[in-house]
């Protein structure tokens, strides 16, 4: 079995989410955590976040710091389809872990389910350095006015 090619090409630089979004950042928990984005739409996100200094006692990355990621991409994702004046607000999250890792980074890659006029649907799988599943995230969010 060969390995997938990686979904961030080696050698990418993170998006500057301070330009792309008016000077905002990506959150005070997102930058503890490491997380950097390489692509973002309403209907395709792609982020990574490094195993190293997001693990549980066991070494392994915890499994809230899968959907600290998953809800990261999937609200900016919301956000960004809601247009100007609005944001995506989580309001459900479902994970289901599959595999852990405790070194390397790991990718998430948020696609669109369903966009709808007051509500969003979207999935995030998340995988090793190996294209390894790790864990898969469903994030509904409310588009709200802001």
């Amino acid at each position: 079995m060969s390995t997938p090619p990686p979904i961030v090409p080696v050698g990418a630089e993170p998006l500057d989410f301070g330009a792309l979004f008016a000077g905002a950042t990506v959150g005070a928990l997102a930058e503890k955590m490491g997380i950097e984005f390489f692509e973002l739409t309403p209907e395709r996100s792609v982020a990574t976040m490094p195993a190293e200094g997001n693990t549980q006692p066991f070494g392994v990355v915890h499994g809230g710091a899968y959907v600290v990621l998953a809800e990261s991409l999937g609200s900016v994702s919301a956000t960004l389809f809601a247009g100007p004046g609005k944001a995506g607000m989580g309001i459900e999250v479902n994970a289901s872990h599959t595999g852990s890792a405790s070194t390397g980074t790991v990718t998430g890659v948020c696609t669109a389910v369903k966009l709808g006029r007051t509500l969003t649907v979207h999935q995030v799988s998340i995988t090793d350095e190996k294209g390894r599943l790790l864990s898969t995230v469903r994030i509904t969010n409310l588009i709200r006015e802001v």
